[in-house]
């Protein structure tokens, strides 16, 4: 948590006319109380309460539609569309069925925030821009709530007012949108070829980013580097210290719900069960979130609206081995512990190459950055191609360190795109597997969108790229009743920091309720009786 003392005054509303947007002001005392009979309303807050009930009063039975209202008053969420154009509103809502589902293939129930303040900011940062009306429609809302917490994002500087909507015959809506300046958020990726710091804004975009190759072998003094280098890194852009949530922590894992690292790649293996989240919040006195790296990288391109309008999709990711992030209705899926998306360890091949894991025949075994390596180096003409014959890999490396299967990988994509035949064929192997693992990804989880992220893609992704999307136009399962879109990301080469950074603003600012968990023990419960043919 924040601690309290760096967080501004929220004031209370004040009593006044009515808004800019045509809602009436609340005054102390009256958040969503009900209007006194011949008391004026404006058109916009009567309009709201047709939506959510008579007048704005709860509605439990006899909503249109059968929709319903939760414990702040709302109807079923309305998930936001994005629809940029110059002076339009940015957020356009979609309808939702009866049952609080969005029409048409979004992939079920869109997520519950913890309070109305994390629903309505989190409706903002996707929309772009949007009015006080937009918000109504699109969290559910009545205009009371949404005057509310607007006034105390704005009294907070989050929120700022940003010219105004395109006149539709009325009184022209006043435009929101996040107060990017105003909150800072700093992303550190840990790998084993070094370490990649970042600095972003509110909306998700890169203030500052750094890489330090290499590190101590020792964890304790490794972690004491990174405090420096995030000191160093927020002074040197003269940022408030007081403006900075927090620091995000993206690691290979596997992960513990411990918050330590287990059965790590070997190049890795001194991090395990040390508890790397609780010694750099230590060392730094900022909160830390841990978490995958590739599903870092996936909450970073929804965070920053690298994908569009879509809220369900998966970003694979390709670094030092090869995993993918889930989003699912703007949620990040993790799992029980935390490694969900793991396609680097589905077995492609039952009798393949050992893999590290212990298992036999992986994704990443066979496609990961380390086997194209070690294939190249195995090749001459490959390897001179690709500068891997001299002692440090000649002079063709990339900033994640001489020598390391990241770097090497680099070194082979880069001779592949020079027109080396050898090293292109290496490659476009590697992409086959690699779109073997992608199509059962999407045939498991239904997928719509594909996005391709991380160090490896960013070198490598036009080679990649044709080879998933053939792969998936032909033998994908529900080809037939839609397709998938597959496409680079804008950022691969910085997205798990990019992404650290993006899971401590959600979690600080957008936290989201928890979902219902049946407790794993259950003592009073009695065994069920079997069911016999």
């Amino acid at each position: 948590m924040i601690d309290p003392a760096r967080r501004r005054a929220v004031r209370p509303p004040e009593p006044g006319p009515s808004g800019a947007d045509g809602f009436r002001k609340p005054r102390p005392g009256a958040r969503n109380r009900r209007p006194t009979a011949g008391e004026a309303v404006s058109p916009t807050e009567a309009a709201v309460a047709r939506e959510s009930g008579s007048r704005g009063r709860r509605r439990t039975r006899g909503t249109r539609g059968n929709a319903r209202t939760d414990q702040w008053g709302r109807t079923a969420p309305l998930p936001v569309d994005r629809a940029r154009g110059p002076g339009s509103e940015q957020g356009r809502v979609r309808p939702v069925s009866g049952s609080g589902e969005p029409n048409g293939r979004t992939g079920g129930r869109p997520a519950f925030h913890a309070n109305s303040r994390a629903a309505v900011l989190d409706v903002i940062r996707a929309a772009g821009t949007i009015s006080r009306v937009g918000l109504a429609e699109a969290t559910g809302f009545t205009g009371a709530t949404i005057s509310t917490v607007v006034r105390r994002l704005i009294d907070d500087g989050l929120v700022v007012e940003t010219g105004h909507a395109e006149s539709t015959g009325g009184k022209r809506r006043v435009l929101l949108a996040l107060n990017r300046s105003s909150r800072y958020a700093v992303g550190v990726h840990l790998d084993q070829g070094g370490v990649t710091y970042a600095l972003t804004n509110l909306g998700g975009s890169v203030v500052a980013r750094v890489f330090r190759p290499g590190g101590s072998p020792d964890p304790e003094a490794m972690v004491a580097g990174m405090s420096q280098e995030i000191a160093a890194l927020i002074e040197g852009v003269g940022v408030p210290v007081d403006r900075v949530l927090g620091a995000g922590l993206a690691v290979p894992g596997p992960l513990t719900r411990g918050g330590g690292m287990r059965l790590t790649p070997p190049a890795m293996r001194r991090w395990e069960a040390f508890p790397l989240d609780r010694a750099l919040g230590a060392a730094t006195g900022l909160p830390v979130v841990l978490d995958n790296d590739a599903t870092a990288s996936a909450l970073g391109e929804h965070w920053s609206g690298g994908v569009g309008g879509t809220t369900t999709f998966a970003a694979v990711y390709l670094g030092t081995g090869i995993g993918a992030g889930l989003v699912i209705n703007g949620v990040a899926h993790r799992g029980v512990s935390g490694n969900a998306g793991e396609i680097g360890h589905i077995c492609l091949q039952a009798d393949g190459p050992q893999c590290w894991c212990g298992a036999r025949g992986c994704t990443e075994a066979l496609a990961g950055p380390a086997a194209v390596a070690e294939a190249a180096r195995a090749d001459p003409a490959i390897a001179a191609a690709a500068g891997l014959t001299g002692g440090d890999g000649g002079d063709d490396r990339p900033r994640s360190g001489p020598g390391t299967p990241a770097a090497e990988f680099a070194a082979v994509a880069r001779a592949a795109l020079r027109g080396d035949a050898g090293a292109r064929a290496l490659l476009e192997g590697s992409a086959r597997y690699l779109a073997l693992a992608v199509r059962t990804l999407a045939n498991v989880m239904d997928l719509e969108h594909v996005v391709l992220t991380g160090p490896g893609l960013a070198v490598a992704g036009s080679l990649y790229l044709p080879v998933v999307e053939d792969e998936l136009s032909r033998t994908f399962f529900a080809r037939g009743a839609h397709g998938v879109t597959v496409r680079l990301s804008e950022s691969a080469a910085g997205a798990p920091a990019i992404g650290a950074a993006a899971l401590v603003l959600q979690s600080e600012l957008v936290p989201l309720r928890e979902g219902l968990r049946l407790p794993e023990t259950m003592p009073d419960a009695t065994a069920r009786p079997r069911v016999t043919g």
